[in-house]
């Protein structure tokens, strides 16, 4: 809770992902994918309840065993590969108000695919959003490429061009104005928005900054096995 606002940490995690096959429930360091989300959301001091959103009964039964609670299974129409997030966002508010008697006033979304975030991270999402005014906090890290220097968009005949041109160009990566990749890290938003528009960008936006190691996004085997790499070595701690 932030000065009387009452915040819910969620968790979404269908059973039906393709990148990795079941990925929800893959084991990363000893654990499954969605218990890491789940421990950083009951770590986070400011969120007062935990729940996962899922249409899978085995996901579910894990869930509950790390800790978060399920109050409902998500309809098959929300667990589709198309199945906009927005709505299952806004389908947990409406059934957390509905039928648990917890109106939240924020939301904290905490995707299973990151799970090296810090939990200052999530704490200092949630404060940015109450501070600011804003309607959604995202979580950015530095991009590995820019459309001012080293990303080009192709026309139909096969000719490259940047995506962005700035006058008189850039000639050095150091010179090319800051851009920064979304990461899946934590979303904070408030829940009158999730309400009442259809995504993100039809609201004011803040982001805080997610060191690189720790905006690590699983959506392939290969991400999967990079992040057993990050821990074995140490580069980010559980």
């Amino acid at each position: 809770m932030i000065d009387g606002k009452r915040v819910l940490g969620l968790v979404c995690a269908r059973g039906g992902s393709k990148g990795v096959p079941r990925k929800n429930l893959r084991k990363l360091g000893g654990r499954p994918l969605v218990a890491w989300s789940i421990a950083s959301a009951r770590a986070c001091p400011l969120i007062d309840r935990v729940i996962l959103s899922t249409d899978d009964a085995e996901i579910a039964e894990t869930a509950k065993a790390f800790g978060a609670e399920v109050p409902f299974l998500r309809p098959a129409g929300l667990a589709r590969d198309d199945s906009p997030e927005w709505l299952v966002w806004r389908h947990a508010l409406s059934e957390m108000k509905a039928h648990q008697e917890f109106a939240a006033d924020y939301l904290v979304v905490l995707p299973p695919t990151s799970p090296f975030r810090d939990i200052t991270a999530v704490e200092g999402s949630l404060r940015q959003l109450h501070a600011t005014g804003a309607d959604i906090v995202i979580s950015v890290t530095d991009a590995s490429r820019n459309p001012y220097f080293n990303m080009v968009e192709l026309d139909a005949t096969g000719a490259a061009r940047l995506c962005k041109r700035p006058p008189g160009g850039v000639v050095r990566r150091q010179d090319a104005p800051k851009v920064y990749d979304i990461t899946t890290v934590v979303y904070s938003a408030r829940a009158d928005f999730v309400h009442s528009s259809g995504g993100t960008w039809e609201g004011t936006v803040q982001a805080v900054h997610i060191p690189a190691a720790r905006a690590l996004d699983i959506d392939t085997e290969m991400d999967l096995r990079f992040a057993e790499f990050l821990l074995a070595e140490g580069h980010v701690k559980p």
